[in-house]
C-alpha cells in the first residue's frame, strides 16, 4: 500500500467508519491537534532519556490514539468501541491525577508563574502543554455541534495538568532551575 492515495487532494478526508468530510471540519480540527499532540509527546520522549518520566508518556501516546480514532469516528458505537479499548475512563483519569501528585512530591509549591523552558526534555513538554490545550479547546468546539464524551475533555484537561508537572519535573531531575515570571 502507498503512503499518499491522492484521495485528499481536493481538500477532504476519510473518516473512521466511512464518509468524507472537509479537511477544514471541527472534527478533523479537534483529531488533528491530538495527533500533534502525540508527536510532540514523541519528541520529548526523544529529546532526553529520563525512564521514570517516559514510563508515565508511553501509555498516554497509546491513550491519545484511541482518542484520535474517537475523535474520527462520527459512529456512536464505534466511539464507544474506541473507549472501552483505550480504557479512557474515571480509572485512567485517576491514575493521571497520581501522576501529578506524586511529580508535584518532588516539587517546591508554586509561587509564581513558571517560564516555559529548561532543558529540551522539559520544554518539549511545556510545547506538549500548550497544544494539549489547543486539543481541549477543539474537542469542546466539536462538541458544540456533536456528541464527544465528557471523559475525553475531562483527560485533555487532566493531561495538560501532568504535561506542565512533568515539565517542572524534568528540570528538577536534570539539575535545572525554573525561571519565574
Amino acid at each position: 500500500m502507498k503512503i499518499y492515495t491522492r484521495t485528499g487532494d481536493s481538500g477532504d478526508t476519510g473518516l473512521f467508519g466511512g464518509g468524507r468530510t472537509a479537511k477544514s471540519d471541527p472534527r478533523v480540527e479537534a483529531y488533528g491537534d491530538v495527533d500533534e499532540l502525540n508527536a510532540v509527546l514523541g519528541l520529548a520522549r526523544a529529546s532526553e532519556m529520563m525512564p521514570r518520566i517516559d514510563e508515565v508518556l508511553v501509555p498516554i501516546q497509546r491513550d491519545l490514539f484511541a482518542i484520535g480514532a474517537l475523535l474520527a469516528t462520527p459512529d456512536r458505537e464505534k466511539m464507544r468501541q474506541h473507549l472501552d479499548k483505550a480504557r479512557i475512563d474515571e480509572v485512567r483519569i485517576a491514575e493521571l491525577e497520581r501522576a501529578i501528585d506524586d511529580g508535584d512530591a518532588e516539587l517546591e509549591p508554586l509561587k509564581a508563574f513558571i517560564m516555559p523552558g529548561g532543558t529540551p526534555k522539559a520544554a518539549a513538554l511545556h510545547v506538549a502543554r500548550t497544544v494539549c490545550r489547543r486539543a481541549e479547546r477543539r474537542v469542546v468546539a466539536l462538541r458544540a455541534s456533536t456528541e464527544v464524551p465528557d471523559v475525553v475533555i475531562v483527560y485533555l484537561n487532566r493531561l495538560s495538568d501532568l504535561l506542565f508537572t512533568l515539565a517542572r519535573v524534568a528540570n528538577r531531575r536534570a539539575g535545572a532551575g525554573e525561571v519565574t515570571w
